[in-house]
């Protein structure tokens, strides 16, 4: 039981933000308003639901109120009530009647119920412009102290692996373990779960270095969403940027601990562990949206208005609000919650969900935001991964490419081009430059190719078998008429629209995946992969399942014969990876012949001669082959590489293609490493250069430059 026996408050101190206990007697509380006239500090009992304090905290500092309360420790259940004024249309949305959240809380205790209560407004007139009296306070979750110590004594810290050994695992925390056998019941879809030894061995065995899990920040669950019996299953409405959410939590109680011990177990396993994070909206909406935290705090400063009109929302995010990330003290919120992250509970990066909105100022984006210097400055912030889906929904969004040295990008380009590519729409001449590291797009101010995070598939979208199974999106378990989700997904059926018996067109799908997952995972570049695509996972056609908190989002540990075929090429793709540094070089490749005559690239058609322009402007170019030389300048120091030599070929169109193997400039055969037509257990053979090789219609193929057959 928490210890809540509030003595006279003290004036305290402005900082750091939040509720911090000692370790002794008290909590410090402080909270930013800039616009607030009175804070008010709520204190509960340990059910959650009986008031039994209400404190003025006495002092304001610099914007800050703040103050000190003896008789409070960890576990205290606590919110906020601020004065101020309730005028919508100057942007001010103060109303004492509704209890809210911390903004730096560590811990959170129930789950909203939706209620009119929680509305700032007269919820039922739909005019925002009314003043809602009723109290909120039973309605509303609330915010909990929390203990921060945690022994980290025999646990890894964070796993800093290079960028150029990474390979990221995009995963949901609850969705990858509630179907997994190994995993206790009572665990799965938790913290817990993830721990198990089952569930960490397989990710290792898989060679991915990284796990990027999709949000686990508090959020708040859509009423329309569950009206329709739904949930929002992603997590992309955060409320609490400093709290993990308790929903994933075995013992709620336990949350924090929880979470660090799930850090704890990644890091014993090898792994580091990114974070999705959702710091572009929140989920108070716009103005016809609940009040719940930053709307009763300070709306004025927490987001951004439209200037002439400040009673309505700038919604870039297409979510009804966008955080103000030009306001010093959001800038400060959001760097103080990424540095928690890191140093309390030890992750090793991030994902920044719709990053552009981060680096938005009132003229738009900017890549000398004051956001994007603040990382860039911060000892902490500067040495973890820091990866942006480079776009948003509002004017001068896509920015690809754009973002600051250290920063690595979601390349959509990449997605969209092999995606097109492996469908028979795109030619030779656009999948090159995304085999390359695309450095049309990051080869600038001396950033490097592993910048470019490379995926053909992500949470939103088609999963990869889904992309060579279904031609159109099939949303209609999400309750909107199949009108959700995007209808370009570049996918192709092979044939038939969903599961069929026909054999032909499975082993087509068949292949198709392993050509999708061979060309991500050998790209130069940081690849990503997506949970269950290792082994053929389906959503049923669904590309938007975010409302879908059940077997469409699960995944489902119970494989075939396909699923298991399918994890064994993704072992041998990553460790491919791992064994040839060609693969993964930290140069960009641009195909010139250095004083030696070497060139770190050579494109090949199918006479085994080098690609010419003629070639290059063939738009239904669909069969070439790239040569990377492992002789060729590996880093900024003059020598000659050490490397092996690595030759892979696509053959997109439907037929087989007479494919001539090149004669490498220093001699040797060529040792077929994987043939996507072949079987697993299939002899792959030596060929000499000059031999023609059969590449089958629609397959891929690497070779690795060896001694010349009988010289061995």
């Amino acid at each position: 039981m928490a210890k809540t026996d509030p003595g006279p408050v003290r004036e305290g101190l402005p900082h750091p933000l939040g509720a911090t206990w000692d370790g002794k007697e008290g909590v410090n509380f402080a909270l930013f308003s800039a616009h607030a006239t009175k804070v008010e500090l709520c204190l509960f009992d340990d059910s959650g639901h009986t008031e039994i304090a209400r404190i003025e905290l006495p002092e304001f500092t610099d914007e800050i109120w703040h103050g000190y309360v003896p008789g409070v420790g960890p576990g205290s259940i606590y919110g906020y009530r601020v004065h101020g004024p309730y005028e919508p249309e100057a942007g001010h949305r103060f109303n004492p009647n509704k209890l809210l959240l911390d903004p730096y809380a560590r811990g959170h205790f129930g789950d909203l119920e939706w209620h009119p209560a929680v509305f700032g407004y007269q919820m039922e007139s739909g005019d925002d412009l009314t003043f809602d009296e009723r109290d909120s306070a039973k309605f509303m979750p609330k915010c909990v102290v929390v203990d921060p110590n945690f022994n980290w004594n025999g646990h890894h810290g964070r796993q800093a692996v290079p960028w150029d050994r990474t390979v990221i695992y995009e995963t949901h925390l609850r969705g990858y373990t509630k179907l997994h056998p190994a995993v206790p019941e009572e665990l799965r879809g938790t913290y817990k779960g993830i721990c198990q030894k089952e569930v960490l061995d397989y990710i290792k065995s898989l060679g991915v270095t990284s796990v990027e899990l999709l949000p686990i920040h508090t959020f708040i669950r859509d009423s329309y969403l569950l009206d329709k019996g739904l949930t929002n299953y992603w997590g992309y409405n955060t409320i609490g940027f400093f709290a993990p959410d308790p929903a994933y939590a075995h013992e709620r109680e336990q949350t924090l601990r929880e979470f660090k011990e799930m850090v704890a177990c990644l890091h014993a396993a090898g792994l580091e562990v990114l974070l999705d994070v959702v710091y572009n909206h929140t989920a108070e909406g716009n103005e016809l949206g609940p009040t719940l935290s930053f709307k009763g705090i300070d709306n004025a400063s927490y987001y951004r208005l439209l200037p002439d009109q400040p009673r309505y929302f700038i919604n870039d995010t297409g979510t009804g609000n966008t955080l103000n990330l030009s306001h010093i003290r959001v800038i400060q919120m959001v760097t103080d919650s990424l540095r928690y992250w890191v140093e309390e509970t030890h992750v090793d990066g991030f994902r920044f969900d719709l990053g552009t909105i981060l680096a938005r100022e009132p003229d738009g984006f900017d890549s000398q935001s004051g956001f994007l210097k603040a990382c860039c400055q911060d000892p902490v912030l500067r040495a973890v991964k820091l990866i942006a889906e480079p776009w948003d929904c509002g004017p001068g969004g896509y920015q690809v490419g754009g973002f600051p040295p250290g920063w690595a990008e979601w390349n959509d380009k990449f997605r969209d081009t092999v995606r097109d590519f492996w469908r028979g729409e795109a030619p030779a001449c656009a999948l090159a430059p995304r085999l390359a590291g695309s450095a049309d797009l990051f080869n600038r101010r001396g950033r490097k190719p592993w910048a470019s995070v490379n995926f053909v598939a992500a949470h939103d979208g088609f999963t990869t078998n889904d992309l060579v199974t279904y031609n159109d999106k099939h949303n209609e378990a999400n309750g909107e008429d199949n009108k959700d989700g995007s209808s370009d997904n570049r996918s192709w059926n092979c044939g038939a629209e969903g599961p069929t018996d026909d054999p032909v067109i499975n082993a087509l799908r068949e292949r198709q995946i392993k050509n999708i997952l061979g060309t991500l995972l050998l790209s130069l570049g940081t690849p990503m992969l997506l949970a269950g695509d290792e082994f053929g996972r389906t959503q049923e056609g669904n590309n938007n399942a975010y409302c879908q908190d059940n077997e469409i989002s699960w995944l489902n540990w119970e494989l075939k014969d396909k699923g298991k075929s399918l994890t064994s090429f993704v072992r041998q793709l990553t460790e491919l990876r791992r064994k040839y540094p060609v693969l993964r070089r930290s140069r960009f490749v641009n195909g010139e012949a250095n004083e030696a005559g070497i060139r770190d690239v050579t494109w090949i058609n199918a006479a085994g001669t080098e690609m010419q322009d003629k070639q290059w402007a063939d738009g239904l170019m669909r069969c070439f082959g790239m040569l990377l030389d492992g002789r060729a300048q590996a880093t900024g120091i003059r020598r000659p590489g050490e490397d092996a030599s690595l030759l892979m070929v696509f053959n997109a169109h439907d037929d087989v293609v007479e494919f001539t193997l090149p004669k490498p400039a220093g001699g040797g055969d060529w040792r077929l490493l994987f043939d996507t037509n072949l079987a697993d257990d299939a002899e792959k053979g030596v060929f000499r250069p000059g031999q023609k090789y059969k590449v089958t219609g629609r397959s891929l193929l690497q070779f690795a430059l060896s001694a010349a057959v009988g010289s061995e």
